[in-house]
């Protein structure tokens, strides 16, 4: 590791690739997750995935025989729910492109969806996406809507291979509004913040394990964190060999980082 482990105090771990792979766990997850209890790690998830509620995410990890709280599921609905809330904290009418996560996490928040007029136009990946809800965010958009995105991944990675993620969604409203959306997705750091914020954890005490370099990797660097890349995802060893800065940490998968972590 290029970095001493004594101060990390928890982990934040993204999921596709790094915990499950099309919600088949890689590795043995209820082993891996109870020694990072027995050390005396931290832990929260942080996932550019918006189409699950926080619940969602709960069950398909109980099912997988791993225990958590809310407060330690982080996604990229919830980070634009937090985000609206803070910019309009009296609620009121957005207009929803995405799934289920999307449209929680604003609702929870005191908004609701409305396709007629809209503080916001929120977006994320949508598998029911179409030219009429693309036509009906660039109306709102060009009549004033703020255009908010959950995030830029252009691609999704799926059993089949890699499909058009929420980041071309955006590209396509961007396109026909000539607005570019504020995303609030890894890399930016508003995701991290908001998981440091609940571990109650300052930058440099966390370490970030993710397995794209594009996203997680650059978004810990930027915000100061340390940094672990898994080959359990969609990143191969010599894209990684090749990356600058170089993560802090590049192995096999998250069991074998935390054998290697110490005792706290």
């Amino acid at each position: 590791m290029n970095f001493t482990a004594d101060h990390i105090k928890a982990l934040i771990l993204d999921m596709d690739g790094v915990i499950w792979r099309a919600d088949k766990p890689i590795g043995d997850l209820p082993a891996t997750f109870a020694s990072l209890q027995a050390k005396g790690y931290g832990v929260a998830l942080a996932t550019n995935n918006s189409t699950r509620t926080v619940e969602q995410y709960l069950q398909v990890l109980a099912s997988l025989e791993v225990h958590l709280e809310p407060w330690q599921i982080v996604t990229s609905a919830e980070a634009v729910g937090d985000y609206l809330k803070a910019r309009f904290p009296a609620g009121g009418p957005v207009y929803v492109v995405g799934e289920t996560g999307l449209v929680e996490a604003v609702r929870r928040r005191g908004f609701y969806v409305d396709p007629n007029t809209a503080l916001a136009v929120v977006a994320g990946m949508d598998r029911s996406f179409t030219y009429q809800r693309l036509a009906a965010a660039n109306r709102l958009i060009r009549a004033g809507s703020a255009f908010i995105g959950t995030n830029g991944d252009r691609t999704f990675p799926t059993p089949e291979g890699l499909v058009p993620g929420s980041g071309s969604i955006l590209a396509a409203i961007q396109s026909a509004s000539g607005v570019e959306p504020i995303i609030l997705g890894k890399p930016g750091a508003y995701m991290y913040e908001l998981a440091l914020q609940r571990l109650g954890l300052e930058p440099a005490e966390a370490l970030v394990v993710g397995d794209r370099l594009e996203t997680d990797i650059v978004g810990a660097q930027e915000l100061g964190c340390h940094s672990a890349l898994v080959l359990s995802g969609v990143t191969g060893l010599e894209a990684a060999r090749r990356w600058k800065p170089a993560p802090d940490w590049i192995g096999q998968d998250l069991a074998t980082l935390v054998e290697l972590l110490p005792q706290r």
